[in-house]
Parts: structure tokens; sequence; C-alpha cells
């Protein structure tokens, strides 16, 4: 929260998320889709719970966190604010098998399933808790070392037996774009669709859910497909220019 005090800093949360459902409308009107298929996920990671609840008064309803250990503190935090008893979480970053006890249960969907040995380790937790977890494989499209995921090839090879889970539904996928590179970000992007499409046609499920996009490049992720842009800087801080 800057120097404007809560008042100012709600003012901007508002106005911020109307020129981003801007920007996302004309990039879905771009692509002849409807913008109501684009979920619009704050990336809370790097603010308090007094700044999400002033995000969920401003129209957002979905939260992303990268850390299972911050998405507990959010979760916790939240409870003060009952006006936020609807707020969904996801998790969005890097899951160690190890942390999968903090997350299964506590999301409405885990973004970054990124080997089948994580997928593994997330069914075996649901199904001692009788849960179902909803869950995106990560693909690492631009093949990039810095990046987690499977490779498409890898995502292929590992898709029947992750399906074959039982307490795992793969709802589709996500991926990351390289930085300050637009080109080669509409590349991921339309790889991720077009991959999806054919894992979708291969396995007969819908897989629905793209999850691309980030502060840099979601308009780009909405004409190519996204029906999941993860906006942090943008949603939340004020000195963000959005281009």
């Amino acid at each position: 929260m800057d120097g404007t005090g809560e008042e100012g800093y709600a003012a901007f949360l508002a106005e911020r998320r109307g020129e981003i459902l801007q920007r996302i409308a004309e990039a879905a009107a771009r692509a002849g889709r409807d913008p109501a298929e684009v979920a619009l996920l704050a990336v809370s990671k790097t603010v308090g719970v007094a700044e999400v609840d002033l995000a969920w008064r401003a129209g957002y309803r979905a939260f992303g966190e990268n850390r299972p250990q911050e998405l507990a503190r959010k979760l916790k935090g939240a409870a003060a604010y009952p006006e936020m008893a609807g707020a969904r979480f996801d998790m969005i970053g890097n899951l160690q098998t190890n942390k999968v006890r903090e997350v299964v249960g506590n999301v409405a969907l885990i973004h970054s399933v990124s080997s089948a040995r994580l997928a593994e380790a997330i069914s075996r937790r649901g199904a001692a808790r009788g849960v179902t977890s909803d869950v995106l494989l990560e693909v690492n499209v631009s093949g990039e070392q810095s990046k987690s995921g499977f490779s498409p090839d890898g995502a292929r090879a590992a898709l029947d037996a992750i399906l074959a889970l039982p307490a795992v539904s793969v709802r589709g996928l996500m991926a990351m774009a390289p930085a300050h590179d637009m080109d080669a970000a509409r590349r991921v992007f339309s790889g991720l669709r077009e991959l999806r499409d054919e894992l979708a046609a291969r396995s007969g499920m819908a897989l629905p859910v793209l999850s691309c996009g980030m502060s840099d490049d979601f308009p780009i992720a909405v004409e190519e497909g996204s029906t999941i842009v993860r906006l942090g800087r943008t949603v939340f801080d004020p000195s963000y220019v959005l281009g």
C-alpha cells in the first residue's frame, strides 16, 4: 500500500481493475472471443491480507499465491475479513512434493503441476483427505532452462498416467512466456493452445483451462486463447504503468 493511504489505494485498485478489464475486452474482441471466457487472477504474493481485502472490495474474487507458507498466512488472515468468505485462492508457483499437504484441499486450482511425481503426490494426499484436486499441467513451451514444467513431449507422454490418478482432475495447461519478448510470448501462448487442442482430441477430455499471460503480455495471451491471466504488479503496484 503506498503513501496515499487506504482510501487512495482502494480507489487505485478499483480504477486499475476497470483498465485491466477493458484491455481484456479489447484483446478478446480482436480474437473474436467473449471476454467473459477470461478469468482475472490477482497474484497477491507480494501484498498483505489488508491489500487483498481492499482488492476484494474493488471487485477481485480470485487470488494467486506462489508459496505454500504464504498461502497459509493469507488463508488464516482472510478469516478476519468475513466479507471475503467466498474468495478463491489458487497455487501458481513451484510446488515441492513435501509441501503438497499444505495446498491440497486449500485451493481451488493448482496451476503448476510440473512432473508426474508431483501429480502422484497430490493424488495420494487428496485420496487420504477424501478430496480431488483440480490441476493444470505446467508446460515449458519455450524450452528455457530457467523454467520448470513438462516439455511438450513430456506432457504428451505423461498425460494418460496423470489422467488415471484417482484424486487429480486435469483441467488444462499452464505456461510462462519469456520476459520482454512479445513475439516469443505469442509463440508460447499459441503453442500452449495447440498442445491443449492436441491432448484434448487424443484423450477425449475437454481440458478447457489455459492459464497464461502476466502483467506485461496478458493481452497477447487473451488473443491466443488464455482463459486465466495471472496479474500481480498490474493489479497491486501503483507505480506499474499499464501499457
